[in-house]
């Protein structure tokens, strides 16, 4: 069986990474790619790495041109997504790698981001817990997903197991993220220059403006938590991928160390790109490079009371166009793990 494909946004960062993975993805074959500025250019062009689909060239985005796939993913900057999907089929799977339908909350989205809120999709997390379930089961057969926030899905991902299992505090917790700069996608900004991030490391978004919060938040609500409040705080890094998050929980008074790894272990035991690492280990950013995993390591600060998990991604695969794509396999009914790699490069 082979599925047709349009990739929107296909010049920029998340859409040559989603070609990258659908290249080489046994159901998928890509006939459409898109883009705004870049249209009438050649992919080679402006993806030169890609180079077995080398023979496209870039259309307009526009309904029209994304109408008649078996499949579309949008990678287009917020509030482009909304303008678009409206006009597609409803037959049509649709996967959203930017925020437009990433939160149910109307309020949460005007906090946060300017212009008109859109409704919510399946929320393309597999392997969240969601009322006592995994956000897998609502995936099946759907038409409609939006890919996660990078930052948002790895902290989630991180929390989310001591939330459902009762041995950590949903309040007072706190996330600090090492973060590359290709999280900001592929336009030209002054700050993440290499001679501005070379050497440096910079906090951005301080002080709980980061538009990844309530995403976080509704993620950890949908584990069990009633009030969740999070102190969030990205730090770009010079490496050019990559997602590297320190996140801590007051433990519940009373847990025990075993019940708190238990939590996680029974999270995670059968998922196939997240995984707890054995206790005392601690992941790199180089062990995920290119690959759709999360490694998760966990510990107890006995001294704090806090558990301590960190978390590596790599924000471009696991973080985005690892996670949509996997998130349509599901949809479809296909092989969940089908043209993702879990092994990643090294050195």
């Amino acid at each position: 069986m082979s599925l047709s494909v349009a990739v929107a946004g296909a010049s920029g960062y998340a859409g040559g990474e989603l070609l990258r993975l659908l290249a080489g993805h046994p159901d998928f074959t890509v006939t459409t790619v898109t883009a705004f500025s870049n249209a009438g250019h050649s992919l080679a062009s402006v993806q030169p790495h890609l180079r077995s689909l080398g023979h496209l060239t870039l259309a307009e985005t526009t309904a029209q041109s994304l109408a008649g796939h078996d499949v579309v993913f949008l990678a287009l900057p917020h509030g482009k997504s909304g303008e678009l999907t409206e006009h597609l089929p409803a037959d049509t799977l649709v996967v959203d790698c930017g925020a437009d339908h990433r939160l149910r909350s109307a309020a949460d989205w005007a906090a946060f981001y300017p212009g008109q809120y859109f409704e919510a999709w399946d929320y393309g997390v597999p392997e969240l817990i969601v009322g006592g379930a995994k956000q897998r089961e609502a995936l099946v057969g759907s038409r409609r997903i939006a890919a996660p926030g990078c930052n948002a899905s790895t902290v989630a991902l991180a929390l989310a197991p001591g939330i459902a299992a009762g041995v950590i505090e949903e309040r007072d917790l706190v996330a600090v993220l090492a973060v590359g700069p290709s999280g900001a996608g592929k336009s030209l900004k002054l700050e993440n220059l290499a001679g501005e991030i070379l050497g440096s490391a910079n906090p951005y978004a301080v002080g709980g403006t980061h538009r990844h919060i309530p995403e976080i938040l509704q993620g950890l609500r949908g584990a069990g938590a009633q009030s969740p409040t999070i102190s969030f705080t990205p730090v770009i890094v010079p490496m050019s991928r990559g997602i590297l998050a320190t996140s801590t929980a007051r433990i519940v008074p009373g847990t025990s160390a075993t019940a708190i790894r238990d939590a996680w272990e029974s999270a995670y035991a059968d998922e196939p790109f997240v995984h707890l690492l054995p206790a005392g280990s601690f992941p790199r950013t180089a062990d995920v490079l290119g690959a759709n995993t999360a490694l998760i390591g966990l510990a107890i600060d006995e001294a704090a009371g806090r558990v301590v998990t960190a978390t590596a991604v790599d924000n471009l695969v696991k973080g985005t166009a690892g996670a949509a794509i996997q998130s349509a396999n599901i949809a479809l009914g296909l092989l969940e793990t089908a043209g993702l790699p879990v092994d990643g490069v090294a050195p």
